[in-house]
């Protein structure tokens, strides 16, 4: 039957007229955005320039090795630095800056040693112990500049000339670095057995003072410790952990395969499946939760305990399954809910899958494409992160004059340490020290490596919305071919994918840099809110606090509603080839005179697919819990030994998770896709010979229903 003309409201545009020559996605279309597309290839070229210079000056040495005053690697073989491995700072305290230690611009003599010093003392001590007996001495001066040889000279003057530290305190390699080693006694933090300390110039001192100047690094100690047996797991279980991700890359397939066939009877054994895999997770919680609320020592709080390599530690408290039991029980509770109040939405909901299904089924290699994208992904994130490296380690140490006298015109300027001693500044000015003042640098390019920094940031988050971009618009030219397709399969091009990609970047580049542009722009924003929260928790400002709060949640509101809007104009470009706005613009009026059918569609299809990657994560899950336990009677044996059984298996979890995300995304953009098409169909014709609809019978079936339609308004 043919529809009746439809009465729009002005404020959502009119649709699109018929045209008896629209076959489905322009194939004559030409370039869109053209100025963003030459501003992005012109940052691009920018990119590979500021990687280029990053790696010019960077030198990753200095990350991974720590380096002294004079820019030598400790540890490094062939200088004399070679049985000194670790970097000892002169004064930590100077190092408070949480920045600091992780860029090496720590304004302190740094001098690479054997061993950390493993008591305490002061220079002052030292030299008053030296009147008595020589012995401290021999030790103390291991910490001191090479070839200084003078315990009796004075205090201030050794202070003033950096010879040595003004005190040594017990202390652990860590990262090949001296920390304090902190030590906790009846709820107390203490460092040798002190509390409190004077340095040589008599100042006191506390050991809270140490453990902010360390930055909360010597909390970490252990996990050195804890890093090497992780990797150590990853070395005997690795064939394992691909064995799993494997059964998972079957499972996810086979899943799509049936659902090609069952997906009624598929997705509703799904619901079926978590809510009773979560119900039985709530039946083993309260049963532990019982067992252990009589058990000596099982009430000990989580907090009390503090963090523990050993998971099985945890598993002996009863307050760690009460809460496991809470969080299943929201969850089962929200499932439950959910499918209640939504079963109607549900039923339509697993009917379009089926629709989508059976689009996927005629073009496969779509399931792949998602591989490509995570190619790209890692291409940008190692770019990233290999130049945010070169670029921190960047600085070079800067020396300055240092003396004791205030009328000297020589104070604080730069000095070379190597020719120091052959100019005419220690005749003017007696007693001057070429002295080590910081890394960094004085030139343009160290001047600006923050902004770079901050530039790489901003470009890696173009790049990778960019991805995105271009796999969602790829995904939606090539089902918007077989949407479109009257005859199906024989009017759907040959590799619809591939000719989608290829249009995508050869037209439309510069929308799709334009999009990404715009959601770059606002995720950089929340990544600065971010940080200046994390600024102000030590400040009891609570207007700017509330205010920070605020803007983060707008932030956050107008970052998922962009993703939103990008989604559907990417697959507006796809169809119709036309820029940036205007698709935007297109797709959301669209929308919006469709606004029961998108009430319909909107997260209840992404629900069932979130469904059906949990179940199967957690199937993989179990049967890699089962294995790495022990539980398996028939492979016991070939189970490796393992320090933290939870590292292979989290890692099957995630990778499992993502295995079936990069599937079934595929399924979310087909679906997305299939929606817009029918509306601009169900607005192009009216199902009459002269302007019959694209869609299957079944797509009207679930989709045409009335009471979806687009709004009446009056004039």
């Amino acid at each position: 039957m043919a529809r009746k003309s439809k009465v729009l409201s002005p404020y959502y545009g009119e649709p699109r007229k018929f045209d008896s020559t629209f076959k489905g996605p322009i194939h004559n279309r030409s370039c869109t955005d053209v100025l963003c597309c030459v501003i992005f290839m012109l940052v691009i070229i920018g990119y590979i320039a500021l990687g280029i210079v990053a790696w010019l000056h960077g030198d990753p040495r200095k990350v991974v090795y720590p380096t002294d005053s004079t820019g030598q690697f400790c540890g490094q073989k062939g200088t004399a630095n070679e049985k000194k491995p670790i970097l000892f700072y002169f004064n930590i305290l100077k190092c408070a800056n949480p920045a600091v230690l992780v860029n090496l611009q720590c304004p302190t003599t740094q001098m690479c040693i054997s061993k950390c010093p493993d008591r305490f003392a002061t220079y002052a001590d030292m030299q008053i112990q030296y009147q008595l007996d020589g012995k401290p001495w021999e030790y103390y001066k291991q910490f001191c500049k090479p070839g200084f040889n003078n315990p009796r000279k004075a205090v201030a003057h050794v202070l003033r000339d950096e010879d040595c530290p003004s005190m040594i305190v017990p202390s652990r390699p860590f990262l090949q670095r001296c920390f304090p080693d902190f030590i906790t006694k009846n709820g107390t933090l203490t460092i040798g057995n002190r509390t409190a300390f004077r340095d040589s110039p008599g100042k006191a001192r506390t050991v809270t003072e140490l453990k902010d100047a360390a930055n909360g690094l010597t909390n970490l100690l252990d996990s050195k410790d804890v890093g090497i047996k992780i990797v150590e797991d990853y070395a005997r279980s690795w064939c394992w952990i691909l064995i799993g991700l494997v059964i998972a890359l079957v499972v996810s397939l086979i899943f799509i395969l049936l659902l090609r066939f069952t997906a009624s009877l598929l997705l509703w054994l799904v619901i079926i499946s978590v809510i009773a895999m979560v119900a039985y997770g709530i039946w083993h919680c309260y049963r532990e939760f019982s067992l252990l609320s009589n058990h000596p020592g099982a009430d000990v709080t989580i907090s009390d305990i503090g963090f523990q390599t050993d998971l099985h530690v945890y598993l002996q408290l009863s307050q760690t399954w009460l809460v496991f039991l809470i969080s299943l029980g929201v969850i089962e509770s929200f499932i439950v809910v959910t499918l209640i109040f939504l079963r109607n939405r549900v039923q339509i909901a697993i009917a379009l899958l089926q629709e989508g299904s059976k689009a996927i089924s005629y073009m496969m290699s779509s399931l792949f494409y998602p591989i490509v994208t995570f190619c790209l992904l890692a291409v940008c994130i190692s770019y990233w992160a290999v130049t945010a490296v070169f670029l921190a380690s960047s600085a070079e140490p800067v020396y300055k004059v240092m003396t004791s006298h205030q009328n000297c015109s020589y104070a604080n300027r730069t000095c070379d340490p190597e020719n120091f001693n052959t100019t005419n500044i220690t005749q003017l000015c007696p007693g001057s020290q070429c002295t080590f003042a910081f890394y960094g640098g004085e030139n343009i390019y160290h001047r600006y490596i923050f902004v770079l920094q901050l530039s790489n940031l901003f470009i890696f988050l173009w790049l990778v919305n960019f991805t995105v971009a271009l796999g969602q618009c790829t995904i939606a030219g090539a089902f918007a071919s077989f949407y479109w397709a009257q005859r199906k399969p024989a009017d759907i091009p040959s590799c619809p994918v591939f000719s989608s990609f290829a249009r995508a970047l050869r037209y439309h580049t510069g929308s799709l840099a334009f999009g990404s542009l715009i959601l770059a722009v606002v995720q950089f924003v929340r990544i600065i809110l971010e940080y200046l929260e994390q600024r102000l928790k030590g400040v009891n400002n609570m207007v700017a606090r509330f205010l920070l709060c605020c803007l983060k949640c707008c932030f956050w509101c107008l970052e998922r509603f962009l993703r939103f809007m990008n989604r559907n104009a990417y697959i507006m470009i796809a169809i119709y080839g036309t820029n940036f706005c205007t698709s935007a613009r297109d797709a959301f009026y669209l929308l919006m005179r469709n606004v029961m059918r998108v009430a319909v569609l909107d997260k209840v299809t992404d629900f069932l697919l979130f469904l059906g990657k949990i179940l199967i994560a957690g199937s993989v899950g179990v049967l890699a819990f089962l294995f790495f336990t022990h539980k398996i009677p028939i492979i016991q044996e070939e189970v490796p030994v393992l320090n933290y059984y939870w590292i292979p298996l989290l890692t099957v979890i995630f990778g499992s998770y993502m295995i079936a995300h990069g599937f079934f995304s595929v399924y979310g953009m087909c679906v997305d896709t299939l929606f817009l098409c029918f509306c601009e169909d169900l607005e192009r014709h009216d199902g009459t010979p002269d302007k019959p609809f694209f869609m299957s019978p079944g797509l009207h079936s679930i989709l045409g229903n009335p009471q979806y339609g687009p709004q009446k308004f009056k004039d």
